[in-house]
């Protein structure tokens, strides 16, 4: 009889699908045994000539280089075979692969499981071709040879560490019993379903009580440095290939963790922040190698979270909503099944995988005879209980064996690890005649009716599913965020939305699922999440920066103790979501006052947060009445940091809304800084004495220099302050436990309140503080008396000191001091000056700025050529060379000084109304900016939605879609600018000469 006639079906065989190829590989072979092995050319011969093996050699050298390769090089094994036949050739096999054997070093041990690997691949793969073995038996023994490598593998690992005295071995001869060390075995190594080219997962555990390390390091560096080893002798590939792909993805939280956690921290992940796709993929693990006693106890502990008695709707809409959110995956072009992918496809091998699993979930907490790996065994399971009709069962275990066959031919041709069907006719036709068809056509007329038939199953289970993404985000693509690696479709919906690093949005949304965040550390909280994700990434992609907004959105959720309150207002409120993602990514002003403070979500949706602001009395009586409630100087400090917070954010997102104007809001936010400062220096005062004193019949006031000052206070806005004190007696000293002398108490004051300003707390800081305004600048001390404030500017002040005096503004004090003060910067800027000399020292200042400072872009509001430099000069030249004659000119309120001028006819009247639309134009140009966090834009830098909201900055915008607003504000604010140089050069620059 010929060699295989026995074993051979030979009606099944495939044909060749390059015959003459075949017969060229054929003649290589018996050349190279007549030259290498000539005990063998009898038996290759004699295949060749009968008319099974000439069959058998045509199915292997026709279709699959890389059996090819192996049955070449492996012909003494392929005789045995013939001889013996496939059962009792790999039983040999098995039984010499699993004998005890001691390897010297890494090396050997790679060498000796690849040889190993070779000889199964190839025995598999021919009784596999030849079906001479079923699916069943074909999965179990290449999980069986995988079980057998691993096992061997980690021995050595194990005796090797012994033998260098890391850790205490009990049973040499068998160096993983009751050593602690935990292998389980997951997906298809753990269901005994291997397939020809399958990577193996594993996930890696290590019981701290059990393991006996006497080491150096830490026995968490041991057991990650055994599984990096362990990897590398399967994994790495050498001359002789390799064994197995290792993947230790399927661990609690592989982005964040070691490849090797101990079981305590495993087991209180499961309990806390255990996924439903981690209980889905816990249904085929078991314990495959080391401690394997440990490894079955760990499992039986986790039987409580795999198999739930009671499954809530929320819980199974979670499980459902794994395979919605892959929908819109791997989908037919056109009913092409070129390039395929027979695993991920709808109606493939997962989506068989998927219903199986699922409704184990489901029922197998009640149903005992659910909780089983095999997946036909589970579909014949699920029939006997009912869950399913019969009918349904066979057509799936029929398909799924079809699928599985595919899957094996696929991967035999070259050894690659693909699921997905040749790309081009040619390739495709000769895949059809591999898989034993007669043509492409007959091939696919058959896989397109059983991919038809699945997707009609799987369709029935779960047409009463809703869909969880909203119609515009799922219309967007794939939004997968389950399992440990980045879903590519997913990764092409988030930048098709907008983002342009889609895997940095995918792991951090992975990782919101791993309980990362506080936020997320609740199962309630994680269900709601994976119904908002969709409602999240669209409302961030409309923002300007929808990275930069996921970022801030991201630092929000990291902040906050619990997300079921969140996640539920989001849920109950989408505008609410819409709104917090508008100022993610418009607003970075307001971003990281939310993201810093998440607390002011509350007062969002409080009641007043649309009203109108308060004047300023009502803040001062709010703010008194919630300072009340401070139990000492540092509760007050904090009281006081939370209401600022509060109203700047309210008056944000007004002006966002346009609820108000930029200029009220100006108003508003220098009314909240007037009204904590007052009441600040109050406290800080009182702290300040409990321990100084006081001085008797002396007084301390803050005056506004600046902005503040103008009361034109914008988003983040330093403040710059000056400090004056006035006492009688300059010998006197305060009464306190620790006096001390008069300019030392108010200068130590000064500096107690601006650390209580600036301090970075819990709460942030309420405001930088700028006070090189003061007399002297840098050289001169913090806190000034009144007499040598007033000296100063009567003798020592530079004109830029004068300019900046015209803004000068008491806020906090006694109205006596305020009185003083007021008197004497009134006095100073009234002085009579030479109008020429001055426009001299104005323009030569304005000069050295531009050097400094200039731009040409429009956009520069204050510094550009015509921009509020400029027009805050026109104005403080005008008050200096002419309120001696007019002391109601001194205003540092840039409208109101300009209405003041329009009253005594200092400029024409064009000159006038240029000047206010200029005004009107750039201040709320630079208030805008600040909230968007970009005071100095350059256009071609600007993004769509700046250039939205840069027209609200006029009075009235124009008409038009955002493009012709967006033209029709530039030429607004160069024109206004132009204006202004005009003027400039009329009231300052030709008067030097005059």
């Amino acid at each position: 009889m010929s060699p295989f006639a026995n074993l051979l079906n030979h009606t099944h065989l495939p044909k060749s699908a390059t015959p003459e190829t075949a017969d060229d590989k054929i003649a290589h072979w018996l050349e190279y045994l007549a030259r290498k092995f000539p005990e063998l050319i009898d038996f290759a011969k004699s295949l060749n000539e009968s008319e099974y093996g000439k069959k058998l050699l045509h199915a292997i050298f026709g279709n699959s280089p890389y059996l090819t390769q192996l049955f070449i090089k492996n012909s003494g094994l392929v005789k045995n075979i013939a001889e013996k036949g496939f059962d009792e050739t790999f039983t040999k096999f098995i039984s010499e692969t699993g004998h005890d054997r001691i390897f010297l070093n890494i090396e050997e041990i790679m060498g000796y499981l690849r040889r190993a690997k070779a000889e199964c691949s190839l025995i598999v793969a021919l009784a596999d071709i030849t079906e001479s073995w079923n699916l069943e038996r074909i999965t179990r023994a290449l999980s069986d040879f995988a079980e057998i490598a691993l096992n061997k593998t980690v021995d050595f690992l194990l005796s090797r560490a012994g033998g260098f005295n890391e850790i205490t071995i009990q049973d040499t001869a068998k160096p993983g019993k009751n050593s602690g060390l935990i292998i389980i075995a997951m997906g298809k190594l753990g269901a005994y379903e291997l397939n020809y080219s399958s990577d193996i997962d594993l996930v890696i555990f290590f019981d701290s009580e059990k393991v006996k390390y006497t080491g150096n390091y830490t026995i968490q560096h041991f057991f990650t440095r055994l599984a990096q080893d362990l990897t590398r002798i399967l994994h790495e590939r050498t001359e002789d290939g390799y064994v197995f792909r290792v993947d230790l993805r399927l661990r609690p939280d592989p982005a964040s963790t070691p490849p090797a956690m101990s079981v305590r921290a495993a087991e209180i992940y499961y309990e806390s922040v255990g996924q439903n796709w981690e209980r889905a993929a816990m249904i085929k693990a078991r314990s495959i190698a080391g401690d394997i006693h440990a490894g079955e106890k760990f499992l039986q502990y986790l039987r409580p979270y795999i198999w739930r008695k009671n499954l809530d709707f929320a819980a199974i809409e979670d499980i459902q909503s794994i395979k919605r959110q892959i929908d819109n995956k791997h989908k037919r072009d056109g009913g092409s099944l070129l390039g395929y992918n027979i695993k991920l496809g709808h109606g493939g091998i997962r989506e068989i995988e998927f219903f199986i699993q699922t409704q184990q979930l489901i029922w197998g907490g009640r149903e005992p005879e659910l909780r089983i790996s095999g997946t036909c065994e589970a579909l014949r399971a699920l029939a006997k209980i009912k869950k399913i009709d019969q009918q349904t069962c066979e057509d799936l275990i029929l398909a799924y064996r079809f699928y599985r066959k595919i899957e094996h031919r696929l991967q035999m041709v070259d050894d690659h690890q693909t699921h997905t069907l040749p790309e081009t006719k040619e390739d495709f036709t000769k895949f059809a005649i591999f898989m034993g068809y007669e043509n492409a056509t007959d091939f696919e007329q058959k896989l397109a009716s059983t991919l038809a038939n699945v997707q009609g199953h799987y369709a029935r289970l779960y047409a009463k599913s809703p869909s969880l993404a909203s119609a515009e985000s799922a219309s967007a693509g794939s939004l997968v965020f389950t399992g440990t690696e980045n879903d590519p479709e997913t990764l092409d919906t988030i930048e098709h939305l907008g983002f342009k690093d889609p895997v940095i949005v995918s792991e951090t949304i992975r990782g919101w699922h791993y309980g990362r965040r506080k936020v997320t550390s609740s199962k309630k909280a994680r269900e709601l999440l994976t119904e908002l994700v969709p409602a999240i990434l669209a409302a961030l992609a409309q923002t300007i920066n929808p990275d930069s907004a996921f970022a801030k959105f991201d630092e929000l959720l990291s902040r906050l103790p619990d997300g079921v309150q969140i996640f539920s207002l989001f849920h109950s409120n989408p505008e609410l979501l819409e709104l917090i993602a508008e100022i993610m990514g418009r607003y970075p002003y307001l971003a990281e006052k939310l993201s810093r403070n998440p607390a002011l979500l509350d007062y969002v949706l409080s009641p007043e947060f649309y009203l109108d602001m308060p004047d300023r009395e009502q803040l001062k009586e709010k703010l008194i009445e919630n300072l009340k409630h401070a139990r000492d100087y540092q509760d007050a400090l904090d009281i006081t940091r939370r209401w600022t917070k509060d109203r700047q954010f309210r008056l944000g997102v007004q002006l966002l809304k346009n609820q108000i104007t930029p200029a009220l809001a100006a108003s508003h936010l220098s009314n909240i800084a007037d009204t904590a400062l007052s009441l600040l220096l109050e406290h800080t005062t009182q702290d300040f004495a409990e321990k100084h004193g006081v001085i008797k019949a002396s007084e301390f006031a803050i005056v506004a220099m600046g902005k503040l000052g103008g009361q034109e206070l914008t988003f983040g806005s330093d403040l710059d302050l000056v400090f004056i004190y006035d006492a009688p007696n300059d010998e006197a000293v305060s009464n306190g436990v620790a006096p001390l002398s008069v300019a030392e108490y108010f200068l130590r004051l000064s500096r107690r309140f601006i650390a209580a300003i600036t301090s970075l707390t819990a709460e942030g800081k309420l405001y930088e503080i700028d006070v090189r305004l003061r007399p002297s600048g840098q050289d001169g001390p913090v806190a000034s008396s009144l007499k040598a404030f007033d000296l100063y500017y009567e003798s020592s002040a530079w004109i830029w000191e004068y300019m900046a005096l015209t803004r000068a503004r008491v806020i906090a004090g006694p109205e006596s001091l305020a009185r003083k003060i007021r008197q004497v910067v009134t006095n100073k800027i009234c002085k009579e000056r030479n109008p020429a000399e001055l426009a001299v020292e104005i323009d030569e200042m304005r000069e050295k700025i531009a050097n400094q400072h200039g731009s040409d872009s429009p956009f520069e509001v204050k510094y550009a050529a015509g921009g509020l430099i400029d027009l805050e000069f026109i104005l403080q030249y005008i008050q200096l060379a002419h309120s001696h004659e007019y002391p109601e000119l001194v205003e540092g309120n840039i409208r109101f000084a300009i209405d003041k001028l329009e009253a005594r006819n200092l400029l024409s009247h064009e000159a006038i109304a240029s000047l206010k639309d200029a005004a009107e134009v750039l201040l709320n140009t630079q208030c805008i900016l600040r909230l968007i966090g970009s005071e100095t834009p350059n256009e071609e830098d600007m993004t769509p939605a700046m250039k939205k909201i840069l027209p609200t900055a006029l009075p009235k915008e124009s008409e038009g879609d955002d493009d012709a607003k967006f033209l029709s504000f530039k030429k607004r604010l160069v024109d206004d600018e132009k204006n202004v140089q005009n003027i400039y050069q009329e009231a300052i620059y030709k008067r030097r000469a005059s």
